[in-house]
């Protein structure tokens, strides 16, 4: 099968290159940057916004892979994140229609369900979070997220592509390099075993205030303001992040295992689905976690075990055959998800 794949230069996008030329596809690579070169892989200069451009790299393929987008509230106007990532997804599915192709699959983000970034609070109803639960998008980046999904079920509704749209969390690789993110996983899991130490009362107080301070910082719109005034630099960030994303992660070979699986399985229609590790990346029980930092949600659509993730991965499972394979714990050998 020859795979075209838009935003292939990213961490997600090189290893889903890897992946698949390893298993004997062809693979078109389209990015907006010049002098590129990826191994194994055609790469091409087009810029997702431009359709008549766009078109033209689509002929010959019998799939895509959309990951291009702006990644993050951060990183320009909200006009211009519609922009890039709605009007980009759109002709991405247009183009594909325009050409017959039946099958693609596009990176969402845990985001679309509006509650890490968005600069508004909202009531969860229930755990585990699955697609199911309403969203409440108040940024730009969430809001272009939940468009790309029903974007994907208009061009299901009219063309007939069948496609899944991954709600990814924060993407890491075991060699991490570039993103620090093994270094905050290990001092919010520090942080973590210090705070459930703690005396329930003092926990509680704790709470409450971090969540004031996230709220307060939400209100002010910190996501969409330069990096650093993050707050990442705080005292209690350890604790304080994560929480709003449910302490959800995945390996950047389980996002390749979850596109690889949504272009081949056989299923139709347009699908929001989940894709992120088993477990919790702090290593403590999750029914813990929810009961301290979410005293107000009370129910709950199954029982969780140990570490397992607060947000459901079941939907991923049972229609494109997604079992992660990696957790964060392989950075700390002398941890192990708690059964």
């Amino acid at each position: 099968m020859e795979i075209l794949v838009t935003g292939g230069t990213g961490n997600v996008g090189r290893t889903t290159v890897a992946r698949l030329v390893r298993h004997g596809h062809k693979v078109r690579v389209i990015g907006r940057r010049a002098g590129i070169s990826i191994e194994s892989a055609d790469y091409r200069v087009c810029d997702v916004t431009d359709f008549d451009r766009l078109r033209e790299q689509v002929r010959g393929v019998q799939a895509r892979v959309h990951l291009a987008a702006i990644p993050h509230p951060s990183l320009g106007p909200g006009q211009e994140i519609f922009r890039v990532n709605c009007v980009g997804t759109f002709n991405v599915y247009q183009a594909a229609a325009d050409e017959g192709i039946k099958r693609i699959v596009t990176a969402s983000s845990i985001n679309a369900l509006g509650y890490n970034f968005g600069i508004k609070s909202f009531e969860l109803r229930y755990f585990p979070i699955d697609e199911e639960h309403p969203s409440f998008t108040t940024d730009a980046y969430s809001f272009s997220k939940q468009v790309l999904e029903e974007t994907a079920a208009y061009f299901w509704r009219r063309e007939g592509i069948s496609s899944v749209c991954l709600r990814l969390p924060a993407v890491y690789e075991i060699d991490d390099r570039r993103t620090g993110l093994k270094e905050f996983v290990s001092r919010s899991r520090h942080s973590y075993q210090e705070f459930l130490a703690l005396p329930h009362a003092v926990q509680e107080a704790r709470v409450r205030q971090l969540i004031s301070a996230f709220e307060t910082l939400r209100a002010q719109r910190t996501w969409e303001k330069p990096l650093k005034r993050w707050g990442m630099d705080l005292p209690d960030a350890g604790l304080m992040f994560g929480r709003n994303n449910f302490w959800t992660s995945i390996n950047a070979e389980d996002s390749t295992q979850a596109i690889e699986k949504g272009l081949l399985v056989e299923y139709e229609g347009s699908h929001p689905i989940y894709v992120n590790d088993s477990h919790n990346f702090v290593g403590a029980k999750t029914q813990t976690l929810a009961g301290i930092f979410y005293p107000e949600v009370k129910t709950w659509k199954r029982p969780i075990k140990g570490t397992e993730s607060l947000v459901s991965i079941d939907k991923a499972r049972t229609l494109i055959g997604f079992e992660p394979q990696h957790s964060v714990s392989e950075w700390f050998e002398s941890d192990s998800p708690k059964q």
